[in-house]
């Protein structure tokens, strides 16, 4: 089976991109720090698209949680590349140690106080969009069949449908049960019951990432320890089942079109080729940031910090937003979790290790106060997107929240300021820990593989499938949320 020609421009748009990059590399010709930092930067880019297409359409073959977390895995490995590279270089040159923290703390930040917000705003924004015209299209057709007799056309009455004509008589076929009325419409991205295994992984890994500061260094042992939960998470996550039909979007989609054994060839040529372009680019790429800094007049840590994050996460960002864009949210505020996992547990876990093999010595890779500073701030920072998580309900609150947070950092930029900001995470996430308190258990429960008690109440929509989705219209199935209100 041929491939279709827009597949192919797309390839070609992104070995065109990386071509310069792979020229110079090949070739050992040296150019300007600041030229090869977008030569290669910008191959890393390309690169981080093919993966990103072939690890999401591969999930055609590899279904459930597990497929949302290889997807996770895969689609930051370019991130993995650079960060390893500081870590191991640090093992002979201590200058490169601050770089290996800061690529990874700040590539942590971006993905919880931008990513996350980011999806969760465009979702609502859909949503609303969605009910908007549902009423206009009910308001419409109610005054052609001259059936407007009170004003209320088109206002759900809680059936928590998401259709705009419910009834109010909703019941659950799962047992007779009333359903939870709907969560008002542009208030909040509800969140599957299947999520809680990625929430209790997340809290459990926000836990431990207060022990890295309080080391002051990441030990080989410790760094075992984050690799075991990750190997856990996977095992858990390939446990979950799916019976949801997957849906995929863009170049994705036309490589999931394609026949099996055409599919499986253009998947492992795309790891195949992303993955040479990452290992030829990813060192020049590390080596330039470093060395751009003084030429732009801007700090290295700086650009390491923002700048790598930047590049290596912008598909996967991209692919979140396509998600959110067609009503499917959840999908893609799931998907990002799953990144924030695999970062603090793999990823963090591999630097000592790095380290350590590139001529480190005392079995751990060590931190400065500046690395320490930047250690607290991404923890609590965690602690307070577990702390939304828990009740299943994202909401746009919360979002902006996260946003004006992460934004005030790049103004606060002491110690001092630093340390303030991160007791303000701990105050914030404090306090929704103790409203959210009911949803701690069934997270760790779900992270344990302890199946709920079976007196739990389930609304419609709950399943145990990970593709489960509550786009627009959709209402939440935590039963110990109290939040959720009536839209009548």
């Amino acid at each position: 089976m041929p491939l279709p020609p827009a597949l192919l421009t797309r390839f070609g748009l992104c070995l065109a991109v990386a071509a310069p990059a792979l020229t110079l590399r090949l070739s050992g010709t040296a150019v300007h720090p600041v030229l090869a930092m977008l030569v290669f930067g910008a191959a890393v880019v390309a690169a981080s698209f093919l993966l990103a297409w072939a690890a999401e359409a591969a999930q055609k073959d590899i279904s459930g949680a597990l497929a949302v977390a290889l997807l996770a895995l895969i689609a930051v490995l370019p991130e993995y590349a650079v960060d390893l590279f500081y870590a191991f270089r640090a093992g002979s040159d201590p200058a490169y140690e601050q770089f290996a923290a800061a690529n990874m703390t700040g590539s942590n930040r971006l993905l919880l106080g931008f990513g996350w917000p980011l999806v969760v705003l465009i979702a609502i924004a859909v949503a609303v969009t969605a009910e908007r015209g549902r009423r206009t299209t009910a308001a419409v057709s109610a005054a052609r069949e001259g059936a407007v007799t009170s004003g209320r056309a088109g206002i759900s009455t809680g059936t928590g449908t998401g259709t705009g004509t419910g009834t109010g008589d909703a019941t659950s076929p799962r047992g007779g049960r009333r359903a939870r009325p709907l969560a008002p419409r542009g208030r909040a991205l509800e969140l599957p019951r299947s999520a809680r295994l990625d929430i209790g992984f997340l809290a459990l890994l926000s836990v431990l990432a207060f022990v890295i500061p309080a080391l002051g260094s990441i030990p080989i042992w410790f760094g075992v320890v984050l690799i075991a939960v990750f190997g856990l998470y996977l095992w858990r996550a390939g446990t979950e089942s799916d019976d949801d039909e997957e849906e995929f979007v863009g170049a994705a989609a036309l490589i999931a079109g394609l026949d099996r054994r055409t599919r499986r060839v253009t998947v492992t040529g795309l790891f195949v080729v992303a993955a040479t372009i990452i290992l030829l680019s990813a060192e020049p790429f590390a080596e330039a940031l470093v060395e751009s800094g003084g030429s732009l007049g801007i700090s290295s840590y700086v650009l390491v910090q923002w700048l790598a994050p930047l590049a290596s996460e912008a598909p996967e960002f991209i692919i979140a937003v396509l998600f959110a864009l067609r009503g499917r949210g959840a999908l893609a505020l799931v998907t990002l979790i799953a990144s924030k996992i695999n970062q603090w547990s793999l990823l963090v876990g591999s630097l000592p290790i790095a380290h350590a093999l590139g001529g480190g010595t005392g079995g751990a890779l060590p931190l400065d106060g500046r690395q320490v500073e930047e250690f607290v701030l991404t923890a609590t920072q965690t602690l307070l997107g577990v702390a939304i998580l828990l009740s299943l309900r994202f909401p746009r609150w919360a979002a902006i929240c996260l946003l004006g947070l992460f934004a005030v950092q790049f103004v606060v930029t002491g110690e001092a300021g630093r340390y303030v900001l991160s007791a303000i995470h701990l105050v914030l996430a404090a306090i929704l820990l103790v409203r959210g308190r009911a949803g701690v258990l069934p997270a760790l429960r779900a992270a344990a593989g302890r199946p709920e008690p079976t007196g739990a109440i389930r609304g419609p929509g709950t399943g145990s499938g990970r593709r489960i989705d509550s786009g627009p219209g959709s209402a939440s199935d935590d039963p110990q949320n109290p939040t959720v209100e009536s839209t009548r």
